[in-house]
C-alpha cells in the first residue's frame, strides 16, 4: 500500500495513452506533481495533457527521469523490456507500479467500488451507472475508457462513496499478467457476457473463465454480484457464489427482467419485472437490445445502492450515451453516417441489428475494419460469416498491421467476403482512403445508412464521407 505522504511527484511512461493521461490529471487534481514521456506525441492527448499544466517529454530516455527525480513511476500497459526508461527505473531501484494499482491505491482505496464487466458493453454500462449515481447527487468517481457525453471525460475524481470503473480483462503491465480487473476491490460487481476475446494474450475461453472466477472470489459476502442470467458463462464463473447474487436479462430464469421492449425513434423503452412484478417503465436514448441489457444491469446495480426508483428513470432517461457508441456524424440528404467502436464479431452483429431496427426499410452500409489483436485472428474468422446478416452491403478494410499476428493465425478478408456473397451480401474490400471515399459517394443513393466500425480511428473515414457527400449536394 502506498503512503501518501511519501509521494509528492509521479512519472509517467506512455503518458499519451488515454488511461494513462486520465490517471495523470486526477492525480494533478490531487495535488501531485506530474509528468511523463510517449514516443507518438499528438493531439488530442498531448492538447489535453498541456491543458492540465502536464509537461510531456517526447520519446523515451533515461535523462527525463533523472532530471525530474519522481518519488513513484507508472509504467504503462504498452511498456516493455527494453525501453530505455523502463531499464532505467529497474537499475535504479525507483518506485514503480501499474496503471491499475496507482487507480486502486490513490482513488478506490476507501470507497465503495463498483466494477462493471464484461467482453461488450462495459464503457456503455460503466459510464451509464456513474451517470445515474451522478444525476442523483452522489458526485462519485469515475474511471472509463471511452468519452461518456454527459461527463464531457473519462474520468472524474468526485467526492462520493462509490467509484465506478470500467474492469478490462486485458493484462495489467509487462511486471503483472493479471487482468486489470483483479486489482479494483470490487464491493458491487456486474458482469455483463463473458466471451473469448483477447487472443494475444489469452489461449482460449477456459483461461478467460478462470480469471473472472477470480475476480467474483474477491467480492465480500456483502457485496453484490449482478450477473447476465442469459449468458450461460457469466453464470458458470459465479458458481459457488458467496456474496448477494442478483441476475437479470429477458429469460424466465432471472430475478430482474427486461419485458415489453420498444423501439422508439429516441432510444428504447422497456418495463423492469422484479420475480414476476413489474416495478419501472424505463426509457434510454439509446439504440438495440444489448443496450437494454446495459440498462437493466444499471437499474439492478442502482436499487442495491439504495437509489429509488424515481432516481434510476431520471439517470436512465437522461444518459447520452458514449463517444463512438453508434455515433451520428451527420445526415446528407437522408444518407445517415453513424461511428462506432464495434470490432468483435457479436458487437458487429448486435450493432447492425440495433440499426437495423431503426431503419428497417434502408439500404444499410457496413464498412469494417479488422484492427485489434483478436478481430484479425483466424479463430474468430467465422463468427465473422454471420455477424454482418442485417447488412445490404459489406465493406471490409485490409487488416489493420497484419505482421502483428503470425500468417498461419492471420483471420481471412477474402474468406469472409466469399462467405457473405454465399449468403447474397454484396461484398468488396477496400482500404481506408480515397478509393473507399470515391467508391461510396459513387454508390450512395438517398436514405443509405452507412455504419463504420472499427476500434481505430479509420482513417476519418466517417468524417470524410460526411464532407464529400455534402460537397456532392453542393
Amino acid at each position: 500500500m502506498l503512503h501518501d505522504t511519501e509521494i509528492k511527484s509521479v512519472y509517467h511512461i506512455a503518458i499519451c495513452g488515454t488511461g494513462m493521461a486520465s490517471l495523470a490529471a486526477m492525480l494533478k487534481s490531487r495535488g501531485y506533481r506530474v509528468m511523463g514521456s510517449d514516443e507518438n506525441v499528438y493531439p488530442p492527448m498531448s492538447t489535453f495533457l498541456e491543458e492540465q499544466g502536464i509537461p510531456i517529454y517526447e520519446g523515451f530516455d533515461p535523462e527525463h527521469i533523472r532530471s525530474e527525480q519522481p518519488d513513484l513511476v507508472v509504467i504503462g500497459n504498452a511498456m516493455s523490456r527494453g525501453n530505455p526508461e523502463v531499464e532505467f527505473v529497474l537499475n535504479e531501484k525507483i518506485p514503480y507500479i501499474s496503471l491499475p494499482d496507482a487507480l486502486r491505491e490513490f482513488f478506490i482505496r476507501g470507497r465503495y467500488s463498483c466494477v462493471v464487466t464484461g467482453t461488450h458493453g462495459k464503457t456503455t454500462t460503466t459510464s451509464m451507472l456513474a451517470w445515474v449515481l451522478q444525476s442523483s447527487g452522489f458526485n462519485p468517481g469515475l474511471f472509463v475508457g471511452g468519452l461518456p457525453e454527459n461527463f464531457g471525460r473519462g474520468f472524474q475524481l468526485g467526492d462520493g462513496p462509490h467509484f465506478v470503473v470500467e474492469g478490462d480483462e486485458y493484462d495489467t503491465a509487462f511486471f503483472d499478467k493479471t487482468p486489470k480487473f483483479l486489482h479494483y476491490m470490487p464491493d458491487l460487481l456486474i458482469i455483463n457476457n463473458i466471451e473469448f476475446d483477447h487472443a494475444d494474450i489469452y489461449r482460449n475461453l477456459d483461461e478467460i473463465k478462470t480469471m473472472f472466477r477470480r475476480l467474483v472470489r474477491i467480492v465480500p459476502g456483502r457485496g453484490h454480484l449482478i450477473v447476465n442470467a442469459d449468458d450461460p458463462v457469466a453464470c458458470e464463473v459465479v458458481e459457488p457464489c458467496y456474496s448477494n447474487l442478483h441476475t437479470f436479462g429477458r429469460s424466465e430464469a432471472a430475478d430482474w427482467q427486461a419485458v415489453d421492449i420498444q423501439h422508439t425513434e429516441q432510444g428504447s423503452r422497456f418495463a423492469v419485472r422484479h420475480r414476476g412484478k413489474t416495478v419501472a417503465e424505463v426509457d434510454i436514448a439509446l439504440w438495440g437490445e444489448h443496450n437494454v441489457q446495459n440498462a437493466l444491469a444499471v437499474f439492478v446495480a442502482a436499487q442495491q445502492l439504495g437509489l429509488s426508483i424515481e432516481q434510476i428513470q431520471q439517470g436512465l432517461r437522461t444518459f447520452r450515451g458514449v463517444r463512438r457508441r453508434l455515433t451520428r456524424i451527420g445526415e446528407v440528404d437522408g444518407m445517415v453516417i453513424f461511428d462506432d467502436f464495434a470490432h468483435h464479431a457479436t458487437a458487429v452483429k448486435e450493432t447492425l441489428k440495433a440499426v437495423r431496427s431503426h431503419f428497417p426499410n434502408h439500404r444499410i452500409w457496413a464498412i469494417f475494419e479488422p484492427r485489434t489483436a483478436s478481430a484479425k485472428r483466424r479463430v474468430f474468422e467465422s463468427q465473422y460469416y454471420r455477424a454482418f446478416n442485417d447488412a445490404d452491403r459489406v465493406i471490409i478494410a485490409p487488416l489493420h498491421r497484419p505482421d502483428k499476428v503470425p500468417e498461419p493465425e492471420r483471420l481471412s478478408v477474402e474468406r469472409i467476403l466469399e462467405a457473405l456473397r454465399g449468403q447474397g451480401i454484396p461484398a468488396e474490400s477496400m482500404a481506408p482512403g480515397e478509393p473507399m471515399l470515391n467508391y461510396l459517394s459513387q454508390h450512395a443513393r438517398p436514405g443509405d445508412v452507412f455504419l463504420f466500425m472499427s476500434n481505430g480511428d479509420f482513417n476519418s473515414m466517417p468524417t470524410k464521407l460526411w464532407h464529400v457527400l455534402n460537397h456532392k449536394r453542393g
